[in-house]
């Protein structure tokens, strides 16, 4: 029975030192910036989204040597689709696994 009254008392200290400890650490940092230093808009506004269709891009084959340098690769694994128009849905062609339609008809 002692024991666990002494070990709780060992346990309740290093939680108090603890707590202490991160309140001098929290009083040694910076402090935390004013409303005038928050992020704000920019004065044309908020950026819109862009949706667009892309489509991969594929990897430039080595011309004459065994591999190509990383410079050499493009910045993105996908490009701009040249044709922006959308593919929509028709019904009764295509559809999710088990989505309950009736499939082709």
């Amino acid at each position: 029975m002692i024991a666990a009254f002494v070990g709780g008392l060992f346990i309740a200290g290093g939680l108090v030192w603890a707590v202490q400890f991160g309140m001098r650490v929290r009083d040694r940092e910076l402090p935390r910036p004013t409303a005038d230093e928050q992020p704000h808009l920019p004065d044309t506004g908020a950026v819109h989204e862009i949706r667009e269709i892309r489509e991969p891009d594929e990897v430039p084959h080595a011309t004459g040597r065994e591999r190509l340098l990383p410079h050499e690769l493009h910045h993105a694994g996908s490009k701009r689709s040249e044709d922006q128009h959308r593919k929509r849905w028709l019904p009764g062609k295509s559809g999710s696994f088990g989505g309950g339609g009736i499939g082709h008809a």
